[in-house]
């Protein structure tokens, strides 16, 4: 019976070396790209040196606008990069193995 003892140790440790060199593999998620608008850095009005009251009325309008339409470049971008997580979560969620 001593003489089956090292045998049997030597092939248990050689399946758990086998096992634990190994790294699981993994899909790659696929990448979003991220829309030209978000990427796009935000012009914001400024007034010129001698500004009239004109120039004040025109500036705050356009401002506005610009802020408004630069939120949206950013409510973008956070969709654009919470969908790509989400779609990371997926994949690698669907490759793990069920325990």
């Amino acid at each position: 019976m001593s003489r089956l003892i090292p045998p049997a140790l030597l092939a248990c440790a050689t399946l758990m070396t086998a096992c634990a060199g190994r790294a699981p593999i993994l899909p790659t998620a696929p990448r979003i790209q991220m829309p030209q608008a978000a990427r796009t850095p935000c012009a914001l009005y400024r007034l010129p040196t001698a500004p009239t009251t004109a120039d004040l009325e025109v500036g705050y309008a356009t401002r506005g606008a610009q802020i408004v339409a630069c939120d949206a470049a950013r409510a973008l971008a956070v969709q654009t990069h919470e969908a790509e997580h989400d779609l990371e979560d997926r994949i690698t969620k669907a490759a793990k193995p069920a325990r």
